[in-house]
């Protein structure tokens, strides 16, 4: 079990502006709470089943709420809490993710133009004390990672409560009311709610919907309403009521390791911002022992001088596990579980909040095209089929990245594994018919050793013992085997091997199993792959010299599928047949004519002919960044006879490496029928 402190300070080290500090309420954010009294203004919807209920506003709820309003889905949110919490929580956001902000009308830019600069984040320093000397450190950022190669936005650290925020300021934009439960009617929801202070106590799926109770304080009274909703989906975090209501089971490890160094780290050193991680062994400690003035004292023994603009915002225990429910979606696909509901990792590598925003972006078409009637619920199924095996994936890799962390305190000489039996012998063997006094006299006793380890006496190059710990540290850092902070492999190159896809010989291969360590990622059009980035530069009249990714090619607000071909004669009448095919199934295709930089005269004109009458098309071209840039299809690893067939989520559905010789209508049939899961 780890423990939290979040201070403010440390101004005389970093040489910070001095503040002192509490945070201002929540209306002081820029975000007032409505006193919703009637919902009365939603006149054209009377349905009293709400198409989606979301129950948790984290991260993965609010971004699942924005994501369903953009595709014209009404969805409300309940969450538990009376206002947002101001603990910084998570605060690593990887490409895949940013990718995703990058849609959501900027969320990514204004991101980038928030967070800290990136020198002040972007490395671990090993050390005794922030004043003591340096043992390491691990730069996790390189040269590509700034250079917009594989993606068109780069990581970003930013603290949880900070993108709540802002994720909470695009659904007001989308007339989103936040509420609170003081003067709420019991008229049905309508959609475009955010309602605190609601907890489910019950649920109870039928055929068609799904009923929820949710209790909320009104007046001074424990108030109970009933909502009905099509669709309910848990984004109620680790401890998750919906998964428990559901009867779904975790599957994993529980209580993984005890901290064994304090962790500090800086979410914003220019606001004087830091989250402190310390050992927690209950039951010999409580949450009692670790009063603010307490968690002081123990910063000013790790800053290693005295301070005087200290403010202890936030104190809260946590528990790390390795568990992922056994399964997501449950009730005919009626009850569905996201994010930290679905999926407890250890915090190294920062998998969680990302996994889970992801989860969402997975879920969010899905959703909107069973609403639609573009596909039957059994779509709702593939997002288990896919989102499942990522969240063993990452658990596997959070396990392994958090077992190199506490390699470094292993090597100088503090192994979690002898501390963790010592505890255990304590609590469950034959140390647990010791007085409570003296079971905490003996931890204390462990912890004494623990940091003698880390006296200078004993840790320096003079010393034989310390210069031999000292050397394995080094080589632990140069091999990269230490806490490792960006995985750009796993973070762009997951991939689904089966559900609302098409897989192709070719692809039908095993991932490679986590390492632990960093890896480059490859582009890939492997069925299940998230589309390759490239630069590409619009033909039309307008745009001749707009220049975008070819992941915003997919727009967010409609439940679209893109098909890139090259403009050969064969490309232009599988296009046709796949827009054919799509006004048959009622979903909307776009096709992407994608020409060589050196051939792009007379574009427009040729896709026109080769496409009329239909307009849902768009011509541009490679946007090379040198002669010796690879062109589109070589870095997809196919000659510009193929096609590529990209889902809303910009996951490939499927390819063809070739032209289409047989019949091109009967092949988009059986592509769109596979995909989307209707029988024909």
């Amino acid at each position: 079990m780890g423990f939290l402190g979040f201070i403010k300070g440390f101004s005389s080290v970093y040489r910070a502006k001095p503040r002192i500090r509490a945070y201002p309420s929540f209306c002081q954010h820029g975000h007032c709470y409505i006193q919703c009294r009637t919902f009365s203004h939603f006149k054209d919807h009377d349905d009293s089943v709400l198409p989606v209920l979301i129950v948790g506003a984290g991260p993965v709820g609010l971004v699942l709420s924005i994501l369903l309003t953009k595709l014209g889905i009404k969805c409300s949110v309940l969450e538990k809490s009376k206002s947002f919490s101001h603990h910084p929580q998570a605060h690593f956001i990887n490409n895949r993710s940013m990718e995703v902000f990058h849609k959501l009308d900027g969320l990514a830019e204004e991101i980038q133009r928030s967070q800290p600069p990136v020198d002040l984040w972007r490395k671990f320093v090993y050390c005794t004390s922030l004043t003591g000397p340096v043992l390491g450190s691990v730069d996790h950022m390189q040269p590509q990672d700034f250079e917009k190669v594989v993606s068109p936005v780069c990581v970003a650290h930013f603290s949880q409560y900070k993108l709540i925020r802002l994720l909470l300021k695009k659904l007001e934009d989308l007339n989103f009311l936040i509420c609170k439960p003081e003067g709420l009617n019991d008229e049905p929801f309508r959609g475009g709610e955010l309602l605190m202070g609601h907890e489910c106590v019950k649920i109870n799926a039928t055929g068609q919907s799904v009923n929820v109770t949710a209790s909320h304080l009104k007046e001074g009274k424990y108030t109970e309403r009933n909502i009905s909703c099509n669709i309910l989906v848990g984004t109620d975090g680790a401890a998750s009521t919906i998964r428990k209501l559901a009867g779904i089971e975790l599957r994993g490890e529980k209580d993984l390791q005890k901290l064994l160094l304090g962790v500090l780290v800086a979410h914003d050193l220019k606001q004087g911002e830091f989250v402190l991680q310390i050992p927690f062994y209950p039951p010999q400690q409580s949450l009692d022992d670790f009063s603010p003035e307490t968690c002081k004292q123990l910063i000013l023994k790790l800053v290693g001088q005295e301070l005087s603009d200290i403010d202890v915002i936030d104190i809260k225990p946590w528990v790390m596990h390795a568990e992922v429910a056994e399964k997501f979606v449950s009730c005919d696909n009626r009850i569905i579980l996201a994010g930290d509901a679905a999926h407890r990792f250890p915090p190294a590598g920062g998998f969680g909040m990302n996994t889970g925003i992801q989860d969402a972006h997975n879920l969010a078409w899905k959703i909107a095209a069973f609403v639609k009637g573009i596909a039957p619920s059994s779509i709702l199924h593939t997002y288990e089929t896919e989102r499942r095996p990522i969240a063993i994936f990452n658990t596997a890799l959070s396990v392994q990245n958090f077992r190199a962390a506490m390699a470094v305190p292993a090597t100088l000489g503090l192994d979690p594994t002898i501390a963790n039996s010592v505890h255990q012998t304590i609590t469950d063997g034959i140390g647990s018919i010791l007085p409570s006094g003296l079971q905490r006299a003996v931890l204390d006793r462990i912890f004494t050793i623990g940091r003698a380890q880390l006296s200078e006496f004993l840790l320096n190059e003079k010393n034989l013992l310390g210069s031999s710990r000292l050397a394995k540290l080094r080589r632990l850092f140069e091999e990269g085997k230490s806490l490792q902070l960006q995985f750009p492999a796993e973070d762009l190159g997951f991939r689904y091997l089966e559900g609302a896809l098409i897989p192709d010989s070719d692809s039908v291969r095993a991932q490679v199993p986590p390492t632990g360590r960093r890896r480059d990622y490859i582009p890939s059009s492997d069925p299940g792959s998230r589309l390759p980035h490239m630069n590409v530069r619009m033909l039309s009249n307008s745009f001749s010299e707009a220049c975008i990714s070819t992941l915003d090619l997919l727009p967010g607000d409609k439940v679209e599928f893109l098909l890139f071909i090259a403009p050969l004669e064969k490309s232009y009448h599988l296009a046709v047949a796949a827009l054919k095919v799509a006004e048959e199934f009622k979903v909307s295709v776009k096709v992407c004519i994608l020409w060589p930089t050196d051939t792009v005269k007379g574009a427009e004109t040729r896709s026109k002919t080769a496409l009329a009458p239909w307009e849902n098309y768009i011509d541009v071209a490679e946007a090379k960044k040198s002669s010796n840039s690879f062109s589109w299809w070589s870095m997809c690893q196919m000659t510009d006879k193929g096609a590529i067939l990209v889902r809303p989520d910009e996951h490939i559905a499927w390819r063809a490496k070739s032209s289409i010789d047989d019949d091109p209508i009967l092949e988009m049939k059986r592509v769109f029928s596979a995909i989307l899961k209707v029988n024909i």
